[in-house]
């Protein structure tokens, strides 16, 4: 990939609504040339779409977070993948990771409550054939999402320390 090509992916991934004007006055490139090279990222399918990053606790909606993680058995000539789309046709299901290390498959899921995600995990994770145990971690709160800092205080607050 040349430097111009990851400059503008570097440039949209902070900030998806940029215009190519921007991009170019960014990149020493033309509007033309920037925008040519977006609309040939977006065919490559290597912009695969743009994002918004909601704070919903401060817009007042209480969704309720947790991260599972997955032992899987594997089927017969069947690797990640199969059980991978089972688990991302779930509209609770936000994302699908395959994991080194202890368990093999991480979700995230988001529902309204705690019961649920529970019952979400218990009724249709757990069920499925390949899934040979879980782990549920509920999301108290979240500091950082996709490179954002969500809870930036305004000032730093500490107490005096006395001698």
């Amino acid at each position: 990939m040349d430097e111009q090509t990851r400059n503008i992916l570097e440039i949209l991934e902070e900030d998806a609504r940029i215009v190519p004007e921007e991009i170019a006055s960014l990149t020493g490139m033309t509007v033309e040339e920037v925008s040519q090279k977006i609309e040939y990222l977006e065919k490559a399918k290597i912009i695969r779409k743009y994002k918004t990053i909601i704070d919903w606790e401060l817009a007042g909606e209480n969704y309720v977070y947790a991260i599972i993680e997955l032992k899987v058995q594997l089927e017969r000539k069947l690797g990640y993948q199969a059980i991978a789309e089972r688990l991302y046709k779930f509209p609770e299901v936000r994302s699908v990771r395959l994991l080194s290390g202890e368990h093999d498959i991480s979700i995230t899921v988001r529902g309204n409550s705690m019961k649920q995600v529970a019952f979400f995990v218990a009724e249709k994770i757990a069920t499925l054939d390949q899934v040979q145990s879980t782990a549920t971690h509920f999301v108290l709160k979240t500091y950082k999402e996709n490179g954002l800092i969500l809870d930036e205080p305004d000032q730093v607050k500490r107490l005096a320390v006395s001698p």
